[in-house]
């Protein structure tokens, strides 16, 4: 007898198999731009086959980097990433998921979520707060203040959350645990008068999207189009872009990305897959770490298109992917110093320097709030 929660994500997945069933006409367009999909089949047989009482369909999902490019591609709307999602949401339910795999992915989650990693630095009247989110907090320490100091010229009182959004829960299928760890943290702000987050990261951006109402959301990278940047010697030369496939939705950030490359002088030479039509850098669903050939697929992929043109993007999990393969670097980078980004001297850490580096930065942001309403998060969901 499935419990109550159990028996919602049944019929949750029931009506994603039977909404790809019903749409799909296997025209292969899908396909075509798949590795996944070219390994197991179409979305209409894979859900054709979906045996409830079978687990390895289950674990398969998670080869699937729920970059969404097959939904982008559907002539008739199908989104098989969300087929794949409600498997992998069934796979924890049933207990064999997430896999062996991916624990370093979910040591990394906590860490984020934990006391000595976290940080909510509230000024009086604060409305509003920048999340810089994991990655880009542990691999531009130094860019994070200098985003809050920029932030701080026209929103005096924005304050600072060090924390993780607890996306690599939500994509492996750890529904349950996301919504508690999530829900706790967003109704915090809301109680504390908080009304806009201003993100670095896509990832956060899609999670305070999609789950963070009353909450309003913005990327710093639209914030910065306003914003009177720093003065440095215009750059020469042409990038291309990698947009990040959380946001191939999201034209305004796509656009203000483009208008910060323009800004420091730099002319864009768009790939072949760009905006709607994005590819995944390699790193998207955790992939990696079950199938990293299809990864490095996405990768490799990515560096064809490229071709010889430095890659800019706006997701540090991006570009970490993608400097294995080819020159890349982070939008913010090019903004504070584009010529020693356009190098590849930009300053940009390493794990496990990462953990150190968030923890410095946490230690200057206290003493830089020091009265300001300081909170560190211990809440951790009950079994």
């Amino acid at each position: 007898m499935k419990d109550p929660a159990h028996r919602w994500q049944w019929h949750a997945l029931d009506a994603a198999v039977g909404a790809v069933t019903a749409d799909c006409t296997e025209c292969g367009l899908c396909v075509k731009h798949c590795a996944f999909l070219q390994r197991h089949g179409t979305p209409r047989a894979m859900a054709a086959h979906a045996d409830s009482g079978h687990e390895n369909g289950l674990i398969v999902a998670y080869e699937c980097s729920l970059c969404g490019l097959c939904h982008a591609v559907c002539p008739f709307g199908v989104n098989p990433a969300q087929f794949f999602l409600e498997q992998r949401r069934e796979a924890v339910l049933r207990g064999v998921g997430p896999l062996a795999a991916h624990r370093p992915l979910l040591a990394y989650e906590r860490k984020g979520t934990s006391r000595r990693y976290s940080l909510y630095a509230l000024p009086e009247g604060c409305t509003t707060v920048f999340f810089p989110g994991c990655t880009f907090a542990g691999t531009r320490a130094e860019a994070v203040l200098a985003m809050h100091d920029l932030l701080r010229r026209s929103l005096p009182r924005v304050g600072i959350v060090l924390d993780c959004c607890t996306k690599p829960s939500h994509d492996l299928g750890r529904q349950a645990y996301f919504l508690a760890m999530f829900g706790e943290m967003k109704d915090f702000l809301v109680n504390q008068g908080v009304r806009t987050v201003l993100v670095a990261c896509p990832n956060c951006y899609k999670v305070f999207q999609s789950y963070g109402s009353p909450l309003q959301v913005r990327t710093i990278y639209e914030r910065l189009t306003e914003e009177a940047l720093p003065r440095q010697d215009l750059l020469r030369g042409t990038v291309t872009l990698h947009d990040p496939c959380v946001l191939r939705h999201e034209p305004a950030v796509q656009d203000a990305v483009r208008s910060l490359v323009h800004h420091v002088g730099l002319q864009v030479m768009e790939m072949p897959n760009s905006r709607e039509r994005t590819l995944c850098c390699g790193e998207g669903g955790g992939v990696g770490v079950v199938a990293p050939e299809l990864a490095r697929q996405w990768s490799v992929e990515r560096a064809r298109q490229a071709e010889k043109d430095p890659v800019v993007t706006s997701c540090a999990g991006c570009a970490a992917q993608l400097r294995r393969f080819m020159p890349t670097v982070h939008v913010v980078d090019l903004l504070l110093d584009g010529q020693r980004a356009l190098a590849g001297k930009a300053r940009v850490s390493r794990s496990p320097f990462t953990y150190w580096k968030r923890l410095r930065l946490k230690a200057t942001l206290k003493r830089r709030f020091s009265s300001a309403r300081l909170r560190e998060r211990t809440f951790q969901p009950k079994p």
